[in-house]
């Protein structure tokens, strides 16, 4: 089915909808295809080619909401998808707050630029095996230490969506990826050391070489051979870019509007208020060029924007869906996230921390005692408390420079805390996925070892 037909089926659907009683009907129609290889020892070890098609609409029935799903386009089995869905609106409880986006949210959708890469979506089969294995043999040759590799692997997707909404808001979007992952192991004889690096790009032309991803993710493994624990202390805390991203995930986890209205967020009363340095700003971009979760409409049709959770330290706004703005009494941020199987729900875009003006070399040639890290493990960071505690690899600081690797330590703080005491922000801004950050340091946390 060709693009222009799955636009005028979501149409198609939307309407009939309504002619059968809806008051409100939306249909998210989503289209893909996706490839994905892994090797061992030269050989490939797991190919994986899948496409997939589906659709999910929702109806409002006197503010009664029903949604229903499928894979299956069929005219009959689509005709029974709409009287299954009104159906059961009728027999759901009436909610208020239920319905569409209100008019005003939607609008002249943005220009967020080219999306889509016909290279990547035409790439040969023996593209992912040949970078695969080239993946391999680069981190085989980096060091004898490197015995085992976990996992190497290549891959790409191709996706189209198809919003039709009986508020009046018709869109699509079509988009690419493709990436590269490796996993080395290594070993000295009496400690094993696993790490990763992978790259993730929507242009094939913007994707780091099989053999830059292969060669970092060998140095990190082999970095870290040779780890022991450090006393327990309270030192500076330097975050690499990998790291630095899952700490600003934990505060946009914080900045979503649904667990603010349940004052279930630690940021909950502290909208307006300066909560880190001035070097400080995190945002929500889902108009980013290229961005992997860039898109012209959320997943309600509403325009995408960018949005400053904390603009210069101070905290300037939550992440909020149709249904939870209401809820809160304000207006969506157009941060509705779904696939054709489920309902809205709240999820940042494109999430950076702006970068500053420092190296990572300068970041750290400050600390006479410090902790770098590398690695992190579970999910330590509690944003209804803020209490962060997490387990963390790494390399030590002395003098101003990275000595002897380190393992099996607890960082912890409180998130609050360690807002405040961001106080360094580096100029190495790296997206891994859709979320990007540069190096960070904290002044001081607690770091749990011996």
């Amino acid at each position: 089915m060709s693009a222009t037909n799955y636009e005028a089926l979501a149409k198609k659907i939307m309407a009939r909808a309504l002619k059968r009683g809806a008051k409100q009907a939306e249909v998210f129609l989503q289209v893909g295809r996706n490839a994905d290889v892994r090797v061992r020892d030269g050989e490939i070890e797991d190919l994986t080619q899948a496409t997939s098609k589906g659709l999910g609409l929702r109806v409002f029935v006197k503010n009664r909401l029903g949604f229903v799903w499928t894979s299956d386009f069929d005219p009959a089995g689509l005709d029974t998808l709409i009287d299954r869905a009104i159906a059961l609106a009728e027999m759901s409880a009436p909610n208020p707050l239920n319905g569409l986006p209100d008019l005003a949210a939607f609008g002249k959708l943005p220009d967020v630029g080219a999306l889509y890469d016909a290279e990547v979506a035409s790439l040969p089969p023996d593209w992912k095996i040949k970078a695969s294995i080239e993946m391999e043999k680069v981190i085989r040759a980096f060091d004898p230490r490197i015995k085992t590799i976990d996992s190497v692997g290549a891959g790409e997707s191709v996706s189209e969506i198809y919003l039709a909404s009986s508020s009046g808001m018709h869109g699509s979007s079509q988009g690419t990826s493709v990436y590269l992952y490796a996993s080395p192991v290594a070993t000295d004889g009496e400690q094993l050391q696993t790490s990763y690096w992978y790259d993730a790009k929507r242009f094939f032309e913007d994707l780091d070489t099989p053999e830059n991803v292969a060669a970092k993710a060998a140095h990190r493994a082999v970095r870290l051979l040779g780890a022991k624990k450090v006393k327990s202390q309270k030192c500076p805390i330097v975050l690499d870019p990998t790291m630095a991203a899952g700490f600003i995930s934990s505060i946009a986890g914080a900045a979503n509007g649904d667990a603010v209205f349940k004052k279930s967020s630690f940021l909950a009363a502290k909208l307006g208020q300066r909560i880190a340095p001035a070097h400080v700003s995190i945002i929500d971009d889902g108009l980013r060029p290229r961005g992997l979760a860039t898109s012209p409409f959320d997943g309600e049709g509403v325009p995408t924007r960018r949005t400053s959770i904390i603009d210069h330290g101070v905290l300037k706004a939550f992440l909020y869906d149709a249904f939870t703005a209401r809820k809160a009494k304000t207006k969506t941020t157009g941060n509705a996230s779904r696939g054709y199987r489920s309902l809205p729900s709240i999820s940042a875009h494109n999430l950076l921390l702006e970068p500053g003006t420092l190296t990572p070399e300068q970041i750290i040639k400050d600390i006479p005692n410090g902790f770098y890290v590398t690695a992190m493990l579970g999910h330590g960071a509690n944003t209804v408390t803020g209490e962060y505690s997490r387990g963390a690899n790494g390399l030590w600081i002395e003098n101003g420079e990275l000595t002897r690797p380190v393992q099996e330590v607890t960082v912890a703080g409180n998130l609050n805390d360690m807002l405040l005491q961001l106080d360094a922000v580096g100029n190495d801004l790296t997206f891994h996925g859709a979320t990007g950050a540069p190096t960070i340091r904290f002044k001081e946390l607690t770091v749990s070892g011996e």
